[in-house]
C-alpha cells in the first residue's frame, strides 16, 4: 500500500472547442473487451441524453479524431502507439490516465479495469451539460489494489432470522445485483465478498454427495443460472467475485443423508466432501474469482473439545488448500486472521499452498466496530484488547493485509464522512496493507425494510439511501487524494440546486457522533455495541442486567477502545484525588464539548439547507443528519450527567447529583427530539439475531428509539433516587 505515494492528480485545462459541438463523437477500442465495452455502454447512455452518438470503431481502425481508449494489449498505428507509449510508465493496474492532445481524448490504462475507471472520469468530467470542454487532464493510481464490500447472503446465513430472511427475494433478483454492481463501478470498488455459513448446496450437486443438496434438478438449475449470470456481470464489470464460508459446516441434508453433524464434524467423510466440493465448485463456475475461510465459530470454540490453531490449519490446508491445487484452474484465496488462529500456522499453511497470486488475509479493524478511531486499538485477537501483531512482523511476502472495517454501529441512519475515511488509510498506510474490505454482518443492504414507504422514499433498494455511504469508502480507498470538490460532483448530481459542498460538510460534522461514540464505549464482537441505538445487547463490561440500553451507571463504568480517552470513572477518580490528567488526554468533559460544536455546526448547515425548494428526498437526508445531531447532543449531555453523578458518589456533594438531574433532563429532551425525527419515517425493524449464542434479551425483537424512551426515563429516575 505504499504505492500510494505515487498517486498523483494532474489538472491541465485544455479546451477542445470542436468536440463542445459535436453530436456524433468516434471513440476507438478494443471491441473485445467485455469490460471497456462496459465502460463505453456507460458513456454512450450518458451522452444520448443530449442527442450525441458514439460511433463505435475498433482500436486498430485509422480515424484523425475522438476518443481513444488504449491499452498495451491493443496492436496501434500511429500516432496512438506514441501517445501510449509516451505515458503508460507509470500507470499502475487499476490506474488511467486521461491525455489531451488537439482534439483527441486519449483514456490510457494498463489494464482494461484501469481504462473503465478513465471512462467513468471522462463521464464525470462531461456532466450534465455533455461539454467536452470541461474535461481536464488525469492521472490516477489505486492507492489500494484490493477494494471489496463484504456482503453477508440470507440463505444458509450466519446470522439466521428476520433481519436477514427478509432479504431473500430481494438477492435472488439479478436487478438487484446489476444495480448494486453499477454501483460498485462509480464507486472502485473492485470487488465483491459473498458471505454465508456453505453456500456448496445452492451451487453444485457434489458428484459423490448428491443428496448434499436439497433442490431438484430443475431448482438447482435455476440456482445455477442465477450463480453464472452472477459472477459474469461482476467480470464485465472489472468486478472480482469472493465466496466466504465458516469452515466446518454441510447442509442439514447432508448431515441427514450421511450421518454427520452439522457442525465441527472433524471427520475424513467431512473433510472429503467439503475438498471434493470446493474442486467442483471452481470447475463448474469459470467466473468465480476466489473463496474464502474464517478459522473461528464451527471449529470447536464452543463446548468441551476445542481445535488448536494448528488442527485448525491442518483442517484448512486439507480441504480448502487442496481442494483448490486439484481444480482445472487457479483461484485467489482470502484467509482470514480472526479469534483462535495463529500467525505462525497461518504462514506454514500459505507457504504450503504456494499459490500464483498473493493470498488475502483479512483482518478486523477495531474487531466489529471499524467505524470508532482510525487509531489500531484491538484486532480479533485470542486475548481481547490486544493487536495480534505476528500477521505483519516480519512483514509478509505471499500474502497482504486488508482491513475489515465492519459496521455493526448504524443500520439506519445514512452516515458519510470523508475527513475520517482519509484519516484511517493515512494512518493505517503500511507496506504490507494493500486493501479494504467495508460492509456488516448484522445488516444486509438489499431490502430497505425500516423506511416507511412514505413520498420521500425515492429509492428501491437500502444501499441507495445510503449512498454516500458507499460514495465516500469506495472513492477514497481508490484515491485517499480525491478532493471534497471532487466528492461533491455526485451531490450535484443529485441535487442540482443545492450546496453540496455544504451539505458534505453537514454530513461530516454530523457522522462524528457515531465515531466519537465507539470511541469512547469500547465495542469488541458485534453485539458488544449498536450506537445508531445507544445500545449494548450484550456488555463486555459492567452490566446492569436492566435491558440492552446503556445505561448511565454502564457509561460512568465502562472502558474507552481508544486510549487517548479518559472514561468517567477514571477522570472522575483522577479529579478527585487531585492528580495532573496528561495533556493529550481527551476527557469526557472535552469530548461533550467537541460533540456539542460538530452537532451545532451541522444543525447551522442543515437550516440554510431546508428550503421550500427542497425535494423530499434532501429532505429526508436532511432528517438523517438532524437525528444524529440530537443523538450527539443527548450523548454530551450524559457525559456531563456521568461525571456529575460519578463526581456525587466520591464527595456525597448534592449539588452534583441535582446538576446530574438537569443533564439528563436535557437528555430526555433530545431523545425525544431523535423519536420526532424518526417516528414518521421509520418502521419498528428486526434487530440482528444472535444466532448461534443464546438471546441475551429475548424481547428485544424490533428496534426503533421509541422503544427506549422508557430507558431514557429510567436513567432520569435511577439518579433522582440516588443516594
Amino acid at each position: 500500500m505504499k504505492k500510494l505515494i505515487i498517486l498523483s492528480l494532474l489538472i491541465v485545462p485544455i479546451i477542445l472547442e470542436s468536440c463542445s459541438v459535436k453530436k456524433d463523437v468516434n471513440i476507438s477500442y478494443d471491441l473485445n473487451s467485455t469490460i471497456v465495452s462496459y465502460g463505453v455502454s456507460r458513456l454512450s447512455n450518458h451522452l444520448e441524453t443530449a442527442g450525441i452518438s458514439l460511433k463505435k470503431l475498433d482500436a486498430n481502425d485509422h480515424q484523425q479524431t475522438g476518443i481513444f481508449i488504449l491499452t498495451p494489449n491493443n496492436l496501434l498505428k500511429e500516432p496512438q502507439q506514441t501517445v501510449l507509449s509516451k505515458h503508460i510508465s507509470n500507470i499502475l493496474s487499476d490506474g488511467y490516465k486521461i491525455i489531451l492532445e488537439g482534439e483527441n481524448i486519449y483514456v490510457l490504462g494498463k489494464t482494461d479495469k484501469g481504462c473503465l475507471y478513465g471512462i467513468m472520469d471522462l463521464i464525470e468530467q462531461i456532466g450534465f451539460s455533455n461539454d467536452f470542454t470541461q474535461i481536464e487532464e488525469r492521472h490516477v493510481n489505486p492507492a489500494s489494489s484490493f477494494r471489496a464490500i463484504k456482503f453477508n447472503l440470507p440463505w444458509s446465513p450466519y446470522r439466521p432470522g428476520p433481519a436477514t430472511e427478509l432479504h431473500t427475494e430481494t438477492c435472488k433478483d439479478l436487478n438487484f445485483w446489476e444495480t448494486f454492481l453499477d454501483m460498485m463501478v462509480e464507486n472502485r470498488f473492485n470487488a465483491i465478498t459473498l458471505w454465508n455459513t456453505h453456500n456448496f448446496p445452492f451451487m453444485i450437486r457434489a458428484n459423490n454427495y448428491p443428496e448434499a443438496t436439497p433442490f431438484d434438478d430443475d431448482e438447482l438449475n435455476e440456482w445455477k443460472t442465477f450463480w453464472k449470470k452472477l459472477f459474469k456481470m461482476a467480470k464485465d464489470r472489472g468486478i472480482e467475485t469472493y465466496l466466504v464460508n465458516w469452515n466446518i459446516v454441510v447442509s442439514p441434508e447432508f448431515a441427514e443423508n450421511y450421518g454427520a453433524k452439522v457442525h465441527n464434524d472433524r471427520s475424513e467423510l467431512v473433510k472429503k466432501y467439503t475438498k471434493e466440493s470446493i474442486t467442483q465448485l471452481i470447475n463448474e463456475y469459470e467466473n468465480l474469482t476466489g473463496l474464502g475461510v474464517t478459522l473461528a465459530d464451527w471449529m470447536g470454540n464452543w463446548g468441551d473439545v476445542k481445535m488448536t490453531p494448528t488442527e485448525r490449519e491442518d483442517w484448512i490446508e486439507e480441504t480448502f488448500v487442496e481442494g483448490m491445487k486439484n481444480a482445472d484452474r487457479k483461484i485467489k484465496f482470502i484467509h482470514r486472521a480472526v479469534l483462535a488462529g495463529d500467525p505462525k500456522e497461518m504462514r506454514r499453511v500459505i507457504d504450503n499452498a504456494d499459490l500464483p497470486e498473493k493470498t488475502i488475509v483479512e483482518v478486523k479493524f477495531n474487531w466489529s466496530h471499524g467505524h470508532s478511531t482510525p487509531n489500531l486499538s484491538l484486532t480479533h485477537s485470542n486475548n481481547e484488547g490486544t493487536i495480534m501483531r505476528d500477521f505483519w512482523e516480519p512483514k509478509p511476502e505471499n500474502y497482504f493485509i486488508a482491513w475489515m472495517v465492519r459496521n455493526e454501529d448504524f443500520f439506519v441512519l445514512r452516515w458519510g464522512n470523508p475527513e475520517f475515511i482519509r484519516a484511517h488509510i493515512n494512518t493505517n498506510n503500511f507496506e504490507y496493507v494493500d486493501g479494504y474490505f467495508v460492509g456488516s454482518e448484522g445488516y444486509i443492504p438489499a431490502k430497505d425494510y425500516s423506511h416507511k414507504n412514505t413520498p420521500t422514499k425515492t429509492w428501491n433498494y437500502a444501499f441507495e439511501k445510503q449512498w454516500l455511504f458507499y460514495h465516500l469508502w469506495g472513492r477514497l480507498i481508490y484515491n485517499p487524494l480525491e478532493t471534497n470538490e471532487t466528492l461533491t460532483k455526485a451531490i450535484k448530481r443529485r441535487y442540482k440546486n443545492i450546496d453540496g459542498t455544504n451539505l458534505l460538510k453537514a454530513y461530516s460534522f454530523a457522522s462524528n457522533v457515531p465515531l466519537y461514540f465507539a470511541s469512547f464505549y469500547k465495542g469488541t464482537w458485534d453485539f458488544t455495541l449498536y450506537s445508531e441505538g445507544f445500545l449494548a445487547p450484550w456488555q463486555n463490561g459492567f452490566d446492569d442486567k436492566k435491558s440492552p440500553f446503556i445505561s448511565i451507571e454502564e457509561l460512568i463504568k465502562h472502558k474507552t477502545l481508544d486510549s487517548k480517552y479518559l472514561n468517567i470513572s477514571e477522570y472522575c477518580r483522577q479529579i478527585n484525588d487531585d492528580l495532573q490528567i496528561a495533556d493529550e488526554l481527551i476527557t469526557p468533559l472535552e469530548l461533550a464539548l467537541l460533540i456539542d460544536e460538530d452537532c451545532n455546526n451541522s444543525m447551522t448547515i442543515i437550516n440554510t439547507l431546508r428550503t421550500p425548494e427542497n425535494n423530499l428526498t434532501l429532505n429526508s437526508e436532511l432528517d438523517d443528519l438532524e437525528t444524529w445531531c440530537h443523538l450527539g447532543f443527548y450523548f454530551a449531555n450524559k457525559l456531563r450527567a456521568g461525571v456529575s453523578l460519578e463526581t456525587f458518589n466520591l464527595s456525597q456533594n448534592q449539588s452534583e447529583k441535582e446538576k446530574s438531574v438537569e443533564y439528563l433532563e436535557k437528555c430526555l429532551g433530545n431523545w425525544k427530539d431523535v423519536i420526532r425525527l424518526t417516528i414518521d419515517r421509520y418502521e419498528p425493524m428486526p434487530y440482528v439475531s444472535f444466532g448461534h449464542h443464546e438471546p441475551r434479551w429475548p424481547e428485544f425483537k424490533a428496534f426503533h428509539w421509541n422503544v427506549f424512551l422508557k430507558d431514557v426515563e429510567a436513567d432520569l429516575n435511577f439518579v433522582k433516587n440516588s443516594d
